[in-house]
């Protein structure tokens, strides 16, 4: 397992990763005004949707570096049966939270 110090696996799409979290904040407080002024539910429905979708997406995107350098770890390690053990691990915590 890499510690805090080493790089993570996305870091290299801090950028992309940040660009979509900005989009996704601003949807939200999109839908926060829908709710204020009383918007069509259909209309925040597919929004909600939008931002779930958007979530999901970024939550991919990390956990694929994450996995590609996890493998990578694993290949260089002494002990890739745990390095394994603990990529599964994240991507059942991840499968949880996706529908």
């Amino acid at each position: 397992m890499k510690s805090d110090t080493e790089k993570n696996g996305y870091c290299e799409y801090k950028e992309d990763v940040l660009k979509r979290l900005k989009r996704i904040e601003g949807q939200v407080k999109g839908i926060q005004k829908m709710v204020e002024e009383e918007k069509y539910c259909v209309d925040i429905l597919t929004q909600v949707a939008a931002v779930r979708a958007a979530i999901n997406r970024v939550g991919g995107i990390v956990l694929e570096k994450h996995s590609k350098s996890c493998l990578g770890s694993a290949l260089n390690s002494e002990d890739k049966e745990k390095v394994l053990e603990d990529l599964i691990d994240t991507i059942q915590k991840f499968l949880k939270f996706v529908d």
